[in-house]
């Protein structure tokens, strides 16, 4: 049943982010063009998703999932070398390469070499990240 249902969850997320334009690299990247040839459609497809987690989170409280564990509990708010640096380095990666995750996976069928590509360099750079963190930390407590 899990599986199924991931595969369902899947599916739609990844459907919704074709549909949506998400996985086209030039869209993307005209939405990030604030000063040049600028794209605000993809606003509608952030809000379609920031909005219904905004209730998500408040209707999950005290309860369970129908298959899993526990939901995650709600991020924190505080602003640390570690959300800033990846923040960075996040925006970096999106407006160079046009694409972040969850496109990344969804467009790897039709991307060809470069999809490829971007895939090897962004699962390496999810392989450094824990050293590269730890290091950060490191430096952040001597400081």
């Amino acid at each position: 049943m899990r599986i199924l249902l991931s595969l369902l969850a899947g599916s739609l997320f990844g459907g919704g982010l074709f549909i949506s334009g998400m996985t086209d690299t030039t869209k993307v990247q005209g939405w990030l063009d604030v000063f040049g040839n600028w794209d605000p459609t993809l606003a509608f497809v952030m809000g379609g998703a920031i909005i219904p987690m905004f209730f998500a989170w408040r209707l999950t409280r005290g309860r369970t999932p129908l298959v899993g564990g526990a939901f995650p509990s709600l991020p924190r708010p505080e602003l640390d070398h570690r959300l800033i640096t990846g923040s960075i380095l996040f925006g970096m990666g999106w407006g160079l390469a046009g694409l972040c995750p969850g496109p990344a996976v969804a467009s790897i069928t039709y991307n060809g070499v470069e999809g490829l590509l971007f895939m090897a360099a962004m699962l390496t750079g999810m392989g450094v990240a824990p050293v590269i963190g730890r290091n950060l930390d490191r430096l952040a407590a001597t400081a």
